[in-house]
């Protein structure tokens, strides 16, 4: 495959998408690592930031910063508009129904323990089961099982292939009448495997189960429709998206939401307090104790506003062609094993290198100036199914290119060169 005839397509003619352009966005992207341009590969694990999303955080912070809600002052209200602000544009990108269906957290984990402790420790009891996958990241795993732990419930887990899909005729035989909740991850950090979620969730409707989605891998690279999905919960991150750290997203239903109890207590979550009683506040702010990040949260309004001058879909269509590519290029390599090889993928590119330790792979491409991941990705299951204690994982976002993908290859190159 041609690197260069791959590049030009991936800037299309008409300027839909337009790499260079877009990657002068991104000022880290001029460093130099030991001397060589930097190859960002690791964006499963953390996203870069455009200059347009810092920039709205540096005007935050030096022209509108005070605490939200309340205050009566021009900073207060000026601050808490652009706060506001962005939840309803989280609740357009999403499509929520309502923004008071969006929960700021601060980020995927923490949103799916707010569902653990909201929801599971009032609507799941002993004997009650819940159902992940085999695909889970562990904040989608241990706190479950915290859950189960305490109320005397189960863990149902579905299995998948040796491509890492999921066995959905295994999965729909775990239903059965002490069912309350599947919680599934959207798109595999580890493999980069896209799961059927709609139709998963079709399937737990019919049982009555409503379900959870761990999003955190899929929101950035592709058009998300809470509502065309049917998914009860969504939960998500800001800085796996070109937005700032400390921050996510919990979509529920607002049926379900109105019925949860908070499990923070504080200040904004409440109505109104006596030493006899405390009435909640309405959601979401009963989901929102305490002063919150605000720059953070104006950051994400704002790195929703690029990501939607550039349009998902063409950012899931740049990104298929790297994969597709990536794959292809890594196919001619000597005793190297792509782990997941699923039919709907992500930009995530997991392998080993026979008689080479993941990580010493990652310490030789560092020399080169390419970051990728190296170790279990928090999803040793994952790891156990295959049978290996650890991958390399590159992992590609909208500012990737083909010659990257080219740097890439060449350490692997390199790698074998000195493991002889």
């Amino acid at each position: 495959m041609n690197a260069s005839s791959s590049v030009l397509h991936a800037i299309k003619p008409d300027g839909a998408f337009d790499v260079e352009r877009i990657r002068a966005d991104f000022p880290i992207l001029k460093l130099k690592v030991n001397g060589k341009p930097l190859v960002y590969l690791d964006n499963a694990a953390s996203s870069q930031m455009p200059q347009q999303v810092i920039d709205r955080l540096v005007r935050y912070q030096t022209a509108e910063h005070a605490n939200i809600h309340r205050g009566v002052h021009y900073l207060s209200e000026t601050a808490t508009a652009a706060y506001e602000g962005a939840r309803v544009k989280v609740q357009r990108f999403i499509n929520a129904k309502e923004a008071r269906e969006v929960i700021y957290t601060r980020g995927t984990t923490d949103s799916l323990n707010l569902v653990m402790h909201g929801y599971g420790r009032a609507f799941i009891g002993a004997g009650d089961e819940i159902i992940v996958s085999q695909l889970e990241h562990h904040s989608n795993i241990v706190p479950w099982q915290m859950l189960c732990e305490e109320k005397g419930a189960k863990l149902r887990v579905i299995p998948c292939n040796d491509a890492g899909e999921l066995l959905l005729d295994e999965y729909r035989k775990l239903f059965n009448s002490h069912t309350r909740l599947v919680a599934v991850t959207h798109v595999s950090n580890a493999l980069g495997t896209i799961n059927p979620v709609k139709d998963m969730i079709a399937t737990a409707h019919e049982h009555g189960v409503p379900v959870l989605l761990d999003g955190a891998q899929a929101i950035p690279h592709m058009k998300v429709d809470v509502q065309d999905l049917d998914c009860d919960f969504y939960a998500f991150s800001a800085h796996k998206m070109c937005g700032p750290t400390g921050i996510g997203i919990l979509y529920g239903k607002a049926a379900l939401l109105e019925k949860m109890k908070p499990f923070e207590g504080g200040g904004d979550m409440i109505l109104s307090v006596t030493f006899e009683k405390t009435t909640y506040n309405v959601i979401p702010h009963k989901f929102e104790a305490g002063t919150p990040p605000i720059a953070a949260g104006i950051g994400l309004g704002e790195t929703i506003d690029y990501l939607e001058s550039l349009g998902m879909d063409r950012i899931a269509e740049h990104e298929h062609n790297l994969i597709v590519y990536a794959t292809e290029a890594f196919k001619e390599l000597k005793d190297v094993r792509i782990v997941g090889t699923a039919r709907e993928k992500a930009g995530v590119l997991s392998f080993t290198m026979k008689g080479v330790h993941p990580h010493d792979v990652g310490t030789i491409l560092n020399e080169d100036g390419v970051a990728v991941r190296t170790g279990h990705h928090c999803a040793q299951p994952v790891m156990q199914r295959f049978g290996i204690p650890a991958t390399a994982r590159a992992s590609f976002y909208l500012y990737n290119t083909m010659s990257e993908v080219d740097a890439l290859v060449a350490g692997i190159h390199k790698v074998r060169k000195i493991f002889g």
